[in-house]
């Protein structure tokens, strides 16, 4: 009989080799302050690019296929304070996580950003001389100019109006009909209501201040695409509006009464 079961364990024994078991680690990265979910947080383990993952939009992480024995575990994110914590995995369960970033607080150097427009220079940059570009916010700011770009011009040098009751541009003693106007790039005779036939200015002007972008006014030297200019160009922009919703602004007479 020993005989027969020691013949019955030799022909069927197997040698048994033992097997490395993997598991999964999973779990969330959360700001300690209001729980909320952290994305882009950089997780590794044992400081090895064999295990490295990231979290999504909502800070959720998943590492799979990691050995199960004892790791150490990295947490880095932009503006908070790394975390390193040691886990040992399960080989039943998943490892799930829970792990809270405090914010990191760094001063640095004070960095002061200054712009510095040139008003002498022109948009238009074949311009050279005798040009220069201003904002539709002057024209509130210019004594007298109502916010009409044309009486604002009046206030530059060697630039004057013939009365107060309209807006022609006089520069150094020309007529006012040597005045170009152009809108975009597009030749306009008289931009003011009840202009009279042939002139460049009127007593109430069409424009709005609040569509117009930066301009040029140019008063001599005028760049070749100005063709049929004698005393000076007043080169005007229309502004870029908003290409997702209605806005509009509101004004009247009545804020006088």
């Amino acid at each position: 009989m020993r005989i027969f079961f020691g013949l019955f364990f030799m022909l069927f024994f197997q040698p048994v080799f033992s097997q490395e078991l993997f598991q999964t680690i999973r779990g969330r990265v959360v700001d300690k302050e209001n729980s909320d979910g952290l994305p882009g947080a950089v997780l590794s383990l044992d400081s090895s690019s064999a295990w490295i993952s990231s979290t999504d939009a909502n800070g959720y992480f998943r590492m799979k296929d990691v050995p199960v024995r004892r790791h150490r575990l990295f947490v880095k994110m932009l503006g908070y304070s790394s975390q390193s914590l040691v886990i040992s995995l399960n080989p039943a369960k998943e490892t799930i996580l829970s792990i809270e970033m405090e914010p990191s607080i760094r001063e640095g150097a004070e960095i002061v950003i200054k712009a510095d427009a040139d008003k002498s220079k022109a948009l238009n940059e074949m311009a050279a001389v005798s040009a220069r570009s201003f904002t539709i916010d002057e024209t509130r700011r210019y004594a007298g100019s109502l916010n009409d770009p044309s009486r604002m011009a009046a206030n530059f040098a060697g630039v004057g109006t013939n009365s107060d009751a309209r807006n022609d541009i006089i520069i150094r003693g020309n007529s006012p009909l040597g005045l170009l106007w152009r809108l975009n790039g597009i030749d306009i005779p008289n931009p003011n209501h009840f202009g009279s036939m042939g002139s460049t200015g009127g007593p109430v002007s069409i424009l709005n201040n609040n569509t117009l972008d930066n301009c040029d006014f140019l008063s001599g030297a005028f760049p070749p695409e100005y063709g049929n200019a004698a005393s000076g160009v007043f080169d005007l922009r229309l502004r870029r509006g908003n290409d997702e919703k209605l806005e509009g602004l509101g004004s009247g007479w009545f804020q006088w009464f």
